[in-house]
């Protein structure tokens, strides 16, 4: 029984009831037409375009199962499946001559398809997707990667934490040497002589400070995890930390004092936040002590420039750091702090001329000073940081070191404990030690059955003289012929940049000054040489036939 309801009327409906009517009624005039899917679906598709759902061109009809397209071996699509992620059809046949285009045809792309075409227009030099599969695996000697053949490596001044040699051949030198061979090698290591017998123990030996065996004390940076645990007594105790850091500081005066009388080519210092490699005059193509730091911090900077430590930033040209007048000549840091302030006084001239400076706020003394500083702090912990000391600001920077407070971590597993120094030869409080080399033989798989494949691996802080060391004696133990892969400490990677120079040296006066430094000859003459590679550091190594073929 119908109740009467004021202002009822029984003609009307709610908007959805509406919109299933025309959808009936549009279904009986298909069900009486009975027209084939195919004309059908581009307006689905088109449809669907409109809404802006990414679709990719449907399966031939009767795909699977060989049905017919309304068959009951037709497969019924999942409706809870998304648009976007249905399975990708191995061969999609091109449209057939029924189908209709639309007027405007738009490309069917999934949503990668779709990110690649953003990162395509924003960066044109990526790679898409579908071209990952063919550049997965590179080849060593494609031309986009940088490499180079010689006779001689490149001088490579990063410090190494693995090598892996490997040979056809094996690597007997790496065996237990008996105890006649290691006292001769140690002997005329110690006594930077001629090296006869055996090679090997000289290319592996190196001097430390402090010796801690039971922490490890190289790499310091990011070393927090491997220390974490380990017994540190002077971490709460500031009488051991006093005399820890007196110690360190006579070794590091007795490396430098080395250092400045060409006894010792070069040594580095390893804080927990950046390190210092020392290099001698006539090494690296300089004729003064060199200095570099990486990576530093605004902060170390601005210390560094209130102990009047003159440096410079080589990988920053043309910035706010150095400003060159017309003639070339460096300003100093007052004068770019004058002309910077100039600068910004003219900036806002323009406003007055205008007569609108009062009602324009301008910016504070306090805001200005955080825009020029912003690309300071922006490259700090980057090898762009890289700080370069030259001359008699090395004996400046040695006092800053020594005295510095952020030279040793005040709380962690490293606090109290002072920096690594690492040199090829002896200094005041060193301790000889030695890298570790492990030989292993494994078989191969080859056309003709098995074969033996050698290889050596050899861990420590692996420095520039023992990496030319271990190259020549393998390039002879091992007839000319190994592969090597080399992993660098990071930090000092960007060691290896071109510095600029005033004037060319004779080689032949750098090499007889550096005489008694304690290298091989071969070694010294690899390192007088000018740094090539950069940021980068040597990675992959392969010898052929005495000829290297490498890459950084």
């Amino acid at each position: 029984m119908a109740l009467s309801v004021p202002g009822y009327s029984p003609g009307f409906r709610k908007p959805p009831e509406v919109v299933r009517l025309r959808r009936k009624r549009a279904r009986s005039r298909g069900a009486a037409a009975s027209p084939p899917r195919e004309l059908t679906e581009p307006a689905a598709r088109r449809a669907a375009l409109v809404a802006g759902l990414p679709l990719r061109p449907f399966p031939a009809a009767g795909g699977r199962g060989g049905g017919s397209g309304g068959g009951p071996a037709a497969a019924r699509r999942n409706p809870f499946a998304r648009l976007d992620n249905r399975p990708r059809v191995a061969a999609e046949p091109p449209d057939g001559p029924a189908r209709e285009q639309p007027e405007a045809p738009v490309p069917f792309l999934d949503s990668n398809q779709e990110n690649d075409l953003l990162w395509e227009e924003k960066f044109p030099e990526r790679t898409t997707v579908t071209e990952l599969p063919q550049t997965s695996h590179v080849s060593f000697s494609e031309p986009d990667i940088p490499s180079s053949k010689s006779t001689e490596l490149p001088v490579d001044w990063s410090i190494k934490t693995r090598l892996l040699f490997t040979s056809s051949q094996p690597f007997t030198w790496a065996d237990h040497l008996k105890a006649q061979e290691e006292a001769q090698g140690l002997v005329q290591h110690c006594r930077a002589t001629e090296v006869t017998l055996p090679k090997s123990i000289q290319s592996l030996i190196y001097w430390l400070h402090p010796a801690l065996s039971w922490l490890p004390l190289f790499p310091r940076i990011g070393a927090d995890r491997k220390m974490a645990g380990k017994t540190s007594p002077w971490s709460n105790d500031a009488t051991l930390q006093h005399v820890l850091m007196s110690d360190w500081s006579v070794s590091f005066t007795s490396l430098y004092n080395l250092l400045k009388t060409k006894l010792c080519p070069y040594f580095y210092v390893c804080t927990y936040q950046f390190t210092v490699l020392f290099r001698a005059a006539g090494l690296a193509g300089s004729d003064l002590i060199t200095a570099l730091i990486s990576p530093t911090t605004r902060g170390l900077r601005e210390a560094m420039r209130n102990e009047g430590i003159e440096f410079s930033l080589p990988l920053i040209k043309e910035s706010g750091h150095k400003k060159e007048t017309a003639s070339g000549t460096s300003l100093g840091y007052g004068e770019e702090q004058a002309i910077s302030d100039e600068d910004e006084e003219e900036s806002f001239s323009w406003l007055e001329e205008m007569g609108v400076q009062d009602k324009i706020k301008k910016p504070d003394i306090l805001s200005i000073k955080l825009r020029k500083e912003k690309h300071e702090v922006q490259m700090d912990h980057r090898p762009e940081s890289v700080v370069l000391v030259k001359g008699i600001n090395t004996f400046t920077l040695l006092n800053f070191l020594i005295n510095s407070k952020s030279l040793v971590a005040t709380s962690g597993p490293q606090a109290g404990l002072p920096p690594t120094l690492l040199s090829p030869v002896a200094f005041r409080g060193a301790t000889m030690q030695m890298l570790k080399a492990r030989s292993v033989n494994v078989k191969t798989q080859a056309l003709s059955g098995y074969r033996d494949q050698f290889s050596l691996e050899i861990t420590g802080p692996i420095m520039p003289h023992s990496l030319h060391s271990l190259t020549m004696l393998l390039k002879s133990s091992q007839s000319g012929s190994f592969s090597a892969v080399l992993y660098p400490h990071e930090p000092t990677a960007v060691f290896n940049i071109c510095l600029q120079m005033d004037k060319v040296l004779d080689m032949e006066v750098v090499h007889k000054e550096l005489t008694n430094c304690g290298l091989h000859p071969n070694t010294l003459e690899q390192l007088s040489q000018i740094p090539l590679l950069g940021k980068s550091s040597l990675r992959n190594v392969v010898l052929r036939d005495y000829i290297y073929n490498w890459r950084s």
